[in-house]
């Protein structure tokens, strides 16, 4: 037994290592707070956390205990987990973990914190770190990790939140519900939600009708020329939120809206508003050949967001002898006359628009109505190579539509239309039942992902072909797509090829004919033709461009 004495000396021997330990601390030294859960994955499971594509648990590579993440890219997907936690607004928070692979990823957005992204370059465990402050009205963030196309497995371990915990509350309605029909049976549905928003709760007529976890939804099974009402709701754990105003759509007749007097396959050109070397033209010069004439560019407006307008170049007008505002106004109503559709592009590689919120949609849609009021253009291309919000400028895009700008066209680069997650893609969905045609830039592009997931390089029939399927297969309809050229060699840095080459690509996604070693699992008859980069520089190259795909769009389906 142990005596009194001896008990009462150990217990002043613990007392005194206790207060040793103590004093080791410097003063004022923070204890880190991890209010990520299972932020090692050592639960052997991935419990917290929501995830696309190939993730999995591993074993190993491991940088601390026995288990960590590993996900893989594939496709279009590049394999994010996501991880919602409640937070405290005002408060800085330090965002850490540890990475294992190439292009691998860690993000951090919120409601009213803007997205933070951080990656690493290399194979090898690295450690990444986010500092940040919630705004006052942040209550809960979404930590994320993702790979990159194309990259092999990346791993991830150790992931610190470091920062106190928020209480869940229940989330408030989602805002900016959009709905417009995809087809005669179906609804497009997108709307911002609450950053502690878990799923959503998606109403037609009253009745619940799906519980997606992401911020859009395509509704099936409709009835053609029939009006619809939808509400949204948010859902978290601790409850569902009130639901959106009703808003409401009305499906087409069968056959999807009408396509106008523009032919069923069409050629599209740009025609420069300014000299860069290639043939200057007026604009009543473009041969009938072409289409739809996008006259490139539009000017931004210096200190006014969103806002454009347009100035024959004094450029061209020295190398025509004089060309004057007149003169290119009375050109745009004689190609008119010819059955020709003009319509004033905005961007271009230098173009500096950004319709970015809803000031910037107001400004950039009245500024377009006004050029289509004053020079009588048709309406209105899109060539943003610099980033895209696919709310505003879908907001901006209707409001030009409703205006009389009814041909709506787009020139997103190969890249915008990899995911239907990206801003263009989006943007083309969410106006889908006003838009003409999606003439994406296969060129300046190097290799790109094709919807067999396989990778293709630029300048080849297969590039075209496997590219198109992903848009075709992401929803949008073959009436509105479009495959975007190089006129010429001199018409873009890379990414050309002879028209024949397009010709082929044409016919393989029409007919399933003339296709390279890829060839779609089905053939979309409808596809809609055929842009090139530029008008000026096909003139330059004896029309070569125009004068081989022209006459074989009018032998298509």
């Amino acid at each position: 037994m142990v005596s009194k004495t001896r008990r009462l000396l150990a217990a002043a021997s613990c007392v005194t290592v206790a207060i040793s330990a103590l004093v080791l601390v410097p003063a004022g030294q923070a204890f880190a707070a991890n209010i990520v859960s299972n932020p090692g994955f050592e639960t052997g499971t991935l419990s917290g956390w929501s995830c696309t594509g190939g993730a999995t648990v591993v074993s190993s590579p491991v940088r601390s205990g026995t288990k960590a993440l590993g996900a893989t890219p594939a496709g279009q997907d590049y394999a994010k987990c996501s991880q919602q936690i409640a937070v405290q607004p005002n408060t800085a928070y330090k965002l850490t973990a540890w990475v294992n692979g190439s292009y691998t990823y860690l993000g951090v957005s919120g409601n009213g914190l803007p997205d933070r992204n951080t990656w690493s370059p290399s194979t090898g465990w690295a450690q990444l770190s986010l500092d940040f402050t919630t705004p006052a009205s942040t209550t809960s963030v979404t930590i994320y990790t993702h790979g990159w196309y194309g990259q092999p497995t990346y791993y991830v371990d150790d992931v610190s939140l470091d920062g106190p915990g928020g209480t869940p509350t229940i989330p408030v309605a989602p805002t900016g519900l959009s709905a417009s029909a995809a087809s005669s049976t179906s609804v497009n549905l997108s709307w911002s939600g609450p950053s502690n928003a878990t799923s959503y709760r998606v109403y037609r007529n009253n009745q619940l009708v799906a519980s997606p976890t992401g911020s859009s939804h395509t509704d099936t099974g409709l009835t053609a020329n029939t009006s619809y009402s939808y509400q949204v709701s948010a859902v978290n754990a601790v409850g569902e939120s009130p639901r959106t105003t009703a808003v409401s759509v009305t499906t087409p007749p069968v056959g999807g809206p009408d396509p106008g007097p523009l032919p069923k396959h069409v050629l599209t050109g740009y025609w420069q508003n300014f000299y860069n070397g290639a043939r200057a033209l007026r604009l009543a010069d473009v041969p009938t050949t072409y289409d739809i004439i996008a006259v490139s560019f539009a000017d931004t407006v210096p200190g006014r967001a969103g806002g454009v307008t347009f100035n024959l170049d004094s450029g061209l007008s020295s190398q025509l002898g004089g060309y004057t505002d007149a003169q290119f106004r009375q050109d745009i109503r004689t190609v008119q006359a010819r059955g020709q559709k003009v319509i004033i592009s905005v961007g271009g590689e230098k173009g500096t628009v950004v319709v970015g919120d809803s000031t910037a949609a107001t400004n950039f849609a009245n500024d377009i109505r006004g050029l289509i009021s004053s020079y009588g253009f048709d309406g209105i291309d899109i060539d943003l190579e610099n980033g895209i919000h696919p709310g505003p400028m879908a907001t901006a895009l209707r409001s030009i539509h409703a205006g009389g700008g009814k041909v709506i066209t787009m020139a997103p680069q190969t890249i915008d239309m990899q995911s239907t997650q990206g801003g263009y893609f989006q943007l083309a969905l969410n106006i889908k039942d006003i838009l003409t045609i999606v003439n994406m830039q296969y060129y300046n592009s190097g290799t790109m992902l094709g919807c067999d997931q396989q990778v293709y390089g630029q300048g080849t029939v297969n590039f075209l072909t496997a590219l198109s399927c992903i848009q075709l297969q992401g929803g949008l309809r073959p009436d509105q797509v479009g495959l975007g050229l190089p006129a010429s060699p001199s018409g873009a840095g890379g990414g050309y090829q002879s028209p024949s080459n397009v010709n082929n690509a044409l016919s393989c996604l029409a007919r399933g004919t003339n296709c390279g070693t890829f060839k779609p699992s089905t053939t979309w008859p409808g596809i809609r033709g055929a842009m090139t980069w530029s008008i000026n520089w096909d003139a330059s190259n004896g029309y070569q461009f125009a004068n081989t795909v022209a006459p074989h769009l009018d032998t298509l389906p």
